[in-house]
C-alpha cells in the first residue's frame, strides 16, 4: 500500500468550488445573469452617453477648431446713424447719365460688366493683433493665435444682372497650425499651408464648397478681386459650419477692408483662439482675458454649448438624467437578486454547513469558500454583461437615427432702424450621427461591478454562515 500523499488544501478548494457550482449549476446561472443584465445595461447607457457627448463634442469643434478652449471676438461695429453725415457711407445711384457707385463721396460710373468684389469684416470689429501675443503670455494659457472671419461679397453690373454671390474666408495664422478653424480639417487633396506660404496667394478650400462650385486644386479662386491658387481642398468633421475658403493671415490683412467703406486692417484682426493649459483653467482664463480686453466677446465651450438645441440637446439630457438614474436602479435590482438568491442558496445549505463544522472546519473557512463561489458568479455575469453592453452599442449604432444639432450664434452686427436697434443671429443646423462607444475604462468598470455585486452576496451570505451553530444544524440531518 502507497503511503498517502501530502494533503493539498489548495487543489481541495477548488475542486471543492467547481463541484458545488456543478450541482448548483441552474442558481448559479440565474444568478450571473441577474449581475450580467444590470452590468449590460450600464455599458449600453454609458456608451450611449458617450457617444452623445462625442457627438457635441464634434459641433463644438467644428466650430471653435480642434485646439481651441477659448474665443475671444472683437465687439459689435457701432451702428451708423442714416441721418448723420459722417464718413464711412457707400451708395449706388441711378440717373440720366446711367448708374454710379460712391465711397465716402467719391464716385465712378458703373459701366456694363463692372464688377464689385469686397473682401470684409462685418461681423466684428477689429482687435490689435498684439493682443494675441498679450494674451498668450498669460500665466494659465497655452498658445494664442489671431485670425480673420471675413467675407467676400461679389457683383457685377450688367444689362442682364444676376444675383450677387458671398463666400466666408478665414485668414489663417500659419505659424500656429493646431489653432482655429483649420485645425480640425482633413486634407482631401492637395496639401495644406505651410510657412513659406505667408505672403503668398495661395488658398485652400472647403471641399463640399469646392465640389458645389467647380473648384479644383490647381485652379484659381478669385477674393478681393486678386486671383489665389488653389493648393488643397479639406473635409472638416460633420456637424461643423466651417469657412468656405482659408487664406494666410497676412494676405487677408492686406486685402480685407472694415467695411465696404474701406478701413485698412493691416496689423489687426478679429478673432484670437486660445489653449488653456487645461479644462480646470478655462474660467480663469476667461477672466484674465475679460480684464485685457474689456469690450471683446469671450466665448468658452460651455458657453457654447448652451447655444446648440436640437434632438442632440436633448438626447443629451437625456443620457445625462434618465439613463443614469434607470442604470442606478437596475443595478441596485440586480445585487438585490444576487444577494437574495445566494441567502436563499446558505438557508438550503445548512445541512452541509452544520456537517462541515462539527467535522472540524472553521467558519472562516466555510466563508472563504462561499465567498470563492461568489467571485466565480460575479466574474461570469461580467462576462454574459460585457457581451450584452457589446451588443446593446451595436443595436444603437444599427437603428439609431441621426441626431440634429442647431447653433445659434451672434453675428456680431448692431443694426440701427428708425425703430431701433437689434444684433443678428445666424442658426444653422447639421445633422449627426450617433455613434456610441465603448471604452477600455468602462470595460473594467463593468467588470468590477459585476464583482462587486457577487462579493456583495457574498458578504450577506457569509453573515449568515458565521451565525450558524454545528448543533442546530445536524438536528436537521435526517
Amino acid at each position: 500500500m502507497q503511503p498517502a500523499g501530502p494533503y493539498n488544501g489548495s487543489m481541495f478548494y477548488f475542486t471543492y468550488l467547481a463541484r458545488e457550482l456543478r450541482r448548483r449549476r441552474r442558481q448559479a446561472v440565474f444568478i450571473a445573469l441577474g449581475l450580467a443584465v444590470g452590468v449590460g445595461l450600464v455599458l449600453t447607457v454609458t456608451a450611449a452617453s458617450a457617444g452623445v457627448k462625442n457627438a457635441q463634442a464634434g459641433v463644438l469643434k467644428g466650430l471653435y477648431g480642434i485646439g481651441t478652449d477659448v474665443t475671444v471676438t472683437g465687439p459689435a461695429p457701432s451702428a451708423q446713424n442714416p441721418s448723420s453725415g459722417s464718413g464711412g457711407k457707400v451708395s449706388i445711384g441711378f440717373g440720366p447719365g446711367g448708374g454710379q457707385i460712391c465711397t465716402n463721396g467719391k464716385c465712378q460710373p458703373l459701366k456694363n460688366g463692372y464688377k464689385i468684389d469686397n473682401l470684409t469684416s462685418a461681423s466684428y470689429s477689429p482687435i490689435s493683433e498684439k493682443s494675441a501675443s498679450q494674451i498668450a503670455a498669460l500665466h494659465d494659457v497655452t498658445a494664442a493665435a489671431g485670425g480673420l472671419i471675413l467675407t467676400d461679397n461679389q457683383a457685377t453690373i450688367s444689362q442682364n444682372p444676376t444675383p450677387p454671390t458671398s463666400f466666408t474666408v478665414d485668414g489663417t495664422d500659419l505659424s500656429h497650425p493646431k489653432l482655429g478653424p483649420l485645425s480640425a480639417g482633413v486634407t482631401t487633396t492637395g496639401r495644406t499651408f505651410k510657412q513659406t506660404d505667408s505672403n503668398k496667394n495661395v488658398a485652400v478650400v472647403d471641399k463640399n464648397y469646392a465640389h458645389a462650385h467647380g473648384l479644383k486644386t490647381g485652379g484659381t479662386i478669385t477674393i478681393a478681386g486678386t486671383k489665389f491658387t488653389i493648393i488643397g481642398t479639406v473635409t472638416q468633421p460633420q456637424g461643423s459650419n466651417p469657412p468656405d475658403v482659408y487664406i494666410p493671415l497676412a494676405r487677408a490683412q492686406a486685402l480685407a477692408k472694415k467695411g465696404p467703406s474701406g478701413g485698412s486692417l493691416k496689423n489687426e484682426v478679429n478673432t484670437i483662439y486660445v489653449t488653456a493649459a487645461s479644462a480646470a483653467d478655462i474660467p480663469t482664463v476667461q477672466k484674465e482675458i475679460a480684464k485685457l480686453l474689456p469690450t471683446a466677446t469671450i466665448t468658452t465651450p460651455s458657453s457654447l454649448a448652451n447655444e446648440v438645441s436640437g434632438s442632440l440637446s436633448s438626447a443629451a439630457k437625456l443620457a445625462n438624467d434618465l439613463g443614469k438614474w434607470l442604470s442606478v436602479l437596475v443595478l441596485i435590482a440586480a445585487f438585490a437578486v444576487a444577494v437574495l438568491l445566494t441567502m436563499a442558496a446558505v438557508s438550503r445549505r445548512v445541512r452541509e454547513f452544520g456537517t462541515l463544522k462539527a467535522l472540524g472546519w472553521r467558519g472562516r473557512r466555510i466563508i472563504t469558500q462561499v465567498m470563492g463561489e461568489s467571485v466565480v458568479v460575479g466574474a461570469l455575469g461580467a462576462a454574459i454583461g460585457v457581451g450584452l453592453g457589446f451588443a446593446g452599442v451595436a443595436i444603437i449604432n444599427a437603428i439609431a437615427p441621426a441626431l440634429s444639432a442647431t447653433v445659434t450664434e451672434a453675428t456680431g452686427l448692431h443694426i440701427g432702424t428708425p425703430n431701433g436697434s437689434y444684433n443678428p443671429t445666424v442658426s444653422h443646423t447639421v445633422s449627426v450621427p450617433l455613434a456610441a462607444s465603448v471604452s477600455a475604462a468602462t470595460i473594467v468598470a463593468a467588470v468590477l461591478l459585476a464583482l462587486a455585486g457577487g462579493l456583495l452576496a457574498g458578504t450577506f451570505a457569509s453573515w449568515r454562515i458565521a451565525r450558524l451553530r454545528p448543533a442546530d444544524a445536524l438536528t436537521k440531518v435526517g
